[in-house]
């Protein structure tokens, strides 16, 4: 590390002395300045190709990500930077439309760990590929801040009887547990109840998105919110559908 670094500011510093140049102290430091100073750990550089990164994998352009990664990699930027930023990436633009991506994040830093440079840039560059072709999604972030703004608007809602556990008789005879229905005594492994409190009552903060793994949690919400319907329909109308039975098509 310390003889390559060296190595690397006398070839600058020849470079920046010119042909039959004197290399000197002061050339040798104001090569290595200008060398370096392009890419400072903790200056405005280092903020804008960790942003280039992440908007290149944000954006599903691997050529541009892997780009920005080998550029950090060679100011000398801590793998680990760029793990966090990738893990973060995967939570937030990726999200549910490939739950893997996060896994996938975390193995690579993991395996970082186990191999150390250089061989543990070639999990970093894969994770990279792989991130910046997964199909995107926020609504995981955007289902957060929505239920995050609900709790803080209703910080005293009450949790609904029928869910409060009654390990008392007090509790019992207060009503707490009464009419829970447990979900696993259903076929469908689901028996519509409400579950939040009469102030939010019907509220939705999950939306899913329209592609990859979302387009599944999308039809399963959709056969919930229909056997929910049918609950409260004459029995002629009812349509008990399971989207993962024989037949059924799937995305």
């Amino acid at each position: 590390g310390g003889a390559r670094r060296a190595l690397t500011v006398l070839e600058a510093a020849a470079a920046h002395a010119g042909p039959g140049g004197r290399v000197t102290v002061e050339t040798a430091r104001d090569a290595m300045q200008k060398r370096f100073a392009r890419y400072d750990k903790t200056g405005e550089e280092h903020f804008n190709l960790l942003s280039a990164y992440h908007k290149s994998l944000r954006g599903s352009d691997p050529q541009a990500a892997l780009y920005w990664m080998a550029r950090m990699i060679e100011g000398g930027e801590d793998p680990m930077t760029l793990f966090r930023r990738a893990i973060a990436m995967a939570a937030e633009d990726v999200g549910l439309a490939d739950p893997n991506a996060l896994l996938v994040a975390a193995a690579a830093r993991d395996a970082f760990h186990m191999l150390g440079p250089p061989e543990g840039y070639l999990p970093l560059a894969e994770m990279t590929i792989y991130l910046a072709t997964a199909p995107k999604s926020n609504s995981a972030k955007a289902a957060l801040d929505a239920a995050l703004n609900a709790a803080r608007e209703t910080p005293a809602a009450g949790v609904p009887l029928h869910i409060r556990n009654a390990p008392t008789s007090l509790m019992k005879e207060l009503g707490y547990h009464r009419g829970y229905q447990y979900a696993h005594d259903a076929a469908e492994a689901y028996l519509p109840q409400e579950y939040l409190p009469d102030e939010l009552r019907g509220a939705t903060f999950y939306v899913p998105g329209p592609f990859g793994h979302e387009k599944r949690i999308a039809e399963r919400l959709e056969w919930w919110a229909r056997l929910k319907r049918d609950a409260e329909a004459p029995e002629p109308e009812r349509d008990r559908v399971d989207p993962d039975a024989p037949g059924t098509e799937k995305a």
